[in-house]
């Protein structure tokens, strides 16, 4: 009954994160007899990285890239493109200090494919 009424109560405040986590969160506090005050700070986190997917979902639609692009199935064989160097850009360094990356190259090379994998 009270679990019942916790679901509701998160559904209502929409709470989708902490709601589809609740028992497994619930489930394994209990078992390693974590504090209540650690339980709720567990749901919080699940709650906060669900509003981080689907606000990367959203803005991912928003972008409408033609096609779904990821680093690791990049030939880096058949492109003539610095793999370290783009390895490094993929993980995003270069939006810390505010600089640009500019892709130059023929038809061909990967330019969208490694764009659009970097976005991602």
């Amino acid at each position: 009954m009270l679990r019942d009424k916790l679901l509701e109560t998160m559904e209502r405040l929409n709470l989708h994160g902490m709601k589809s986590a609740f028992d497994e969160v619930l489930a394994a506090g209990i078992k390693q007899q974590k504090t209540p005050e650690k339980i709720l700070l567990d749901l919080l986190e699940a709650e906060q990285s669900e509003r981080t997917a689907r606000s990367i979902r959203y803005r991912l639609g928003l972008a409408r890239f033609p096609v779904d692009k990821d680093i690791d199935r990049f030939d880096f064989s058949a492109s003539p493109v610095n793999e370290s160097l783009v390895r490094s850009l993929h993980q995003s360094q270069f939006l810390s200090t505010k600089s640009n990356v500019i892709l130059v190259g023929g038809t061909g090379t990967g330019k969208t494919h490694l764009a659009i994998a970097m976005a991602r």
